[in-house]
């Protein structure tokens, strides 16, 4: 698994999603996923919908995914 996969995996799932995923030994990563479906849901459930679009790779082939879900305005206030 490589940081490119792992990122077309959650813009599958997250059409229209701004992505950027780090890492770079193959297994544990970090994800920064700003999406307008974040709006309105609270930080657990913004995290289960990116592990959503990863499936059973999450625990497998990804041993552990640091997240950071914003929605676009808060992504702009910084």
């Amino acid at each position: 698994m490589n940081p490119d996969s792992i990122r077309d995996l959650i813009l599958q799932g997250l059409p229209g999603a701004r992505v950027e995923v780090s890492g770079d030994d193959g297994v544990h990563f970090e994800a920064l996923v700003v999406s307008e479906a974040f709006t309105g849901k609270l930080p657990l459930a913004r995290h289960r919908m990116v592990y959503a679009t990863l499936g059973e790779r999450m625990g497998g082939e990804i041993h552990a995914l640091a997240l950071r879900t914003l929605t676009p305005a808060e992504a702009a206030r910084g």
